[in-house]
């Protein structure tokens, strides 16, 4: 029996991008069937490269390499026919960048008036802040995401995210979404567009309630306030005896008064104008006089919106996400096989075969025609 084609089969990806944003999003293109050619420079390649092989692999399985010098002259005669066949170019330069390379979107138009042309930037392709260098932490400060996120008990110094937060909320979700509906835009139109995607801009979604907060009030608030990082006791985390961290996020009433009957909290501080700072103190001490373990047994079975805190090792191996396959998947690198990262596209909608990452420059500069390849566009080629 013939599997129906995936939901981007015969979508091709023409990939400048490198470390995470547009590859992780090239990455769910890949997943849903389009054939991405990752487009990397002589040498190196992708930075991604130089990390851990396992790093590399993870975003990049599935796709194919082709090896191109920009800066050379002869660039654009290897590139410009691949950008006339291509529907998707993603990029993720600094803008001018791609217009002094001969590759800027209204060349890539006069190529191809269907190619979905995809900048990925901090700032956004105008604006003063536009040529400014930036990572992902740059971002969160200049969003004012990672104030928001200040504590009272600490000196009011935010912690460090533990992982790229604008990198893929601000940049690869919003990216995919909008190459989607341009894709799709293109059906009916015949014309394609240049989607500028600024991961700084994207952020202030992340924070809609302190930008009311701010219209309303005219700040923000003091450090902890903020209800998401630890404005509301019932909301907060809090110390077990052995230092285990217990995550209460009890915000409904039937959540918040079963805990509290569990915990036996006095009724005075069970009302929702009690004094914050005194039912915070009352539940620290409360979780203090027990171990995590105490806690995760009493509380699993029952409905109060209460974790504790477990390392990546233990999330990994939880039960629940065998039963739900989601680690299944294989990849490889540097002769090591490992689990893949989940990919957000439906079982339904994505590719199931193993696929490896490329070798630097392992294709040829050509994308593959539907009938070339079928469902497995990135057999060629693969890193082990």
């Amino acid at each position: 029996m013939v599997s129906p084609p995936l939901p981007l089969t015969g979508v091709r990806v023409l990939d400048f991008s490198s470390l995470v944003p547009g590859p992780l999003a090239s990455l769910i293109l890949a997943d849903a069937g389009a054939d991405v050619v990752k487009v990397e420079r002589p040498g190196t390649g992708d930075d991604m490269r130089s990390l851990a092989p396992a790093d590399f692999a993870n975003l990049n399985r599935g796709k194919r390499s082709i090896v191109v010098d920009l800066k050379d002259p002869t660039a654009t005669a290897v590139l410009e026919p691949m950008i006339a066949e291509a529907d998707v170019l993603i990029e993720q330069f600094r803008p001018g960048v791609m217009e002094r390379l001969g590759l800027g979107y209204e060349r890539a138009r006069s190529l191809n008036k269907r190619l979905v042309y995809c900048s990925i930037t901090g700032y956004g392709q105008s604006g003063p802040l536009a040529t400014k260098a930036g990572h992902d932490l740059n971002y969160l400060v200049d969003a004012g995401l990672l104030a928001s996120a200040r504590r009272a008990d600490s000196d009011g110094a935010p912690h460090l995210p533990p992982t790229f937060i604008a990198d893929i909320g601000g940049g690869t979700y919003p990216a995919l979404v909008n190459i989607l509906l341009a894709l799709r835009a293109v059906e009916s139109t015949g014309c394609g567009a240049h989607l500028d995607i600024a991961m700084t801009e994207n952020l202030f979604l992340w924070h809609w309630w302190i930008r009311a907060q701010v219209d309303l009030s005219g700040s923000s608030g003091q450090p902890g306030t903020v209800h998401p990082a630890g404005g509301s006791p019932r909301y907060a985390l809090y110390a077990a005896a052995d230092g285990a961290v217990v995550a209460v996020a009890a915000l409904e009433d039937r959540f918040w008064l079963r805990l509290c009957d569990i915990l036996s909290v006095p009724a005075q501080l069970r009302l929702e104008s009690a004094d914050a700072g005194l039912v915070r103190a009352h539940l620290a001490d409360l979780f203090s006089q027990h171990i995590g373990e105490h806690w995760r047994s009493l509380l699993h079975d029952v409905d109060t919106c209460v974790s504790v805190m477990t390392t990546p090792e233990e999330a990994f191996s939880h039960p629940h996400w065998a039963v739900r396959r989601t680690f299944e998947e294989t990849a490889s690198a540097a002769g090591r096989r490992f689990a893949a990262i989940p990919s957000p596209v439906h079982r339904t909608f994505r590719r199931t075969d193993e696929r490896l990452a490329p070798d630097l420059g392992g294709s040829e500069p050509r994308f593959i025609r539907g009938d070339d390849g079928g469902e497995n566009p990135a057999g060629d080629g693969g890193s082990r």
